[in-house]
């Protein structure tokens, strides 16, 4: 039975928030756009009628689709060259999904979506379920065909394993913004000193190329050698803009609720710098420069205002 205009009209009050699921699940705006768009089509060939409660039937089809994607991706990112990133998201993507509470805010960190990987699929479909989207155990349990008790050993294992690996401290736009001016003028002077002024003791810099554009896969460890690593990398070459294909313009901005830096070339994101902060200084740097990753960004920053940028460079 094809679907009334109604019926599809239910499904797109829905879709914003099926995407921040699956895009939390992933760790990737395109396999979540897919994962969404296959919902659909398993919306479109049930008896709509007969579902008492779309969101729940929603849900469960969705994530179910993204466990089984996540179980073919451990496999895929086996073979992947060189480090694997999530996508970045820019500041006011409604794929952000909810942020008024500081879980929500801070499941879709770059960071935390980093530590994610390190999860089975129940693990990190229960903890995004729970902790950015507040469902209830006994729903959870409902979606991923669990006992309750199940679903709430699930979600304390899971946020242990999240919690052990992060420091991060919550920073508002203006703050964020500061915290690049600070790190750009350190990393264009010239000079090491200032640079590991900036930075935790032990941070650290890795960067995600996908094998079609050079990037540090192994990361960077202390204070020192990021300093150095950073100095080198702002320190304009023909080498760089060969690469390129032409001059950067740097922009300061923020990137899944983090301060970032947004690196363009003729009006094209070639590159995402998410700074990870903490009390002590900026902890770790995760740089995206796959261009696979940065298709989205690049219409985002199209369909807005920014201003001029920071600074030309390379």
């Amino acid at each position: 039975m094809p679907l009334t205009v109604d019926d599809v009209d239910r499904f797109e009050v829905f879709r914003p928030r099926l995407e921040a699921i699956a895009y939390r699940l992933l760790g990737s705006a395109v396999e979540a756009e897919d994962a969404v768009q296959e919902t659909f089509l398993r919306w479109q060939s049930a008896d709509v009628d007969r579902i008492e409660v779309p969101e729940a039937w929603l849900t469960k089809v969705l994530t179910n689709l993204c466990r089984n994607q996540l179980t073919s991706a451990r496999a895929r990112r086996e073979t992947y060259v060189g480090q694997w990133l999530p996508e970045p998201l820019l500041a006011g993507d409604p794929m952000l999904g909810p942020a008024d509470t500081a879980e929500q805010r801070e499941s879709v960190s770059y960071a935390v979506l980093t530590l994610l990987e390190r999860l089975s699929p129940n693990e990190r479909a229960v903890y995004v379920l729970r902790e950015a989207f507040d469902y209830p155990h006994r729903e959870i349990a409902e979606i991923l065909d669990l006992s309750e008790a199940a679903s709430q050993q699930i979600f304390h294992r899971a946020k242990k394993h999240v919690a052990d690996g992060k420091a991060r401290t919550e920073i508002d736009e203006a703050a964020a913004r500061r915290v690049v001016e600070e790190f750009l003028a350190a990393a264009t002077s010239g000079r090491t000193e200032p640079l590991v002024r900036l930075l935790t003791e032990n941070a650290v810099v890795i960067g995600d190329g996908g094998g079609k554009v050079p990037a540090r896969a192994k990361a960077f460890e202390g204070a020192l050698a990021v300093a150095k690593f950073m100095r080198g990398l702002f320190k304009p070459s023909e080498a760089k803009r060969a690469i390129l294909g032409g001059t950067a313009e740097i922009y300061a901005t923020s990137a899944n609720g983090d301060p970032a830096i947004v690196v363009l070339v003729d009006g094209r994101v070639v590159g995402v710098m998410c700074l990870e902060v903490d009390a002590e200084g900026i902890a770790a740097f995760r740089n995206q420069v796959n261009p696979d990753k940065l298709a989205r960004a690049t219409e985002r920053w199209a369909a807005a205002e920014h201003g001029e940028p920071l600074l030309s460079a390379f």
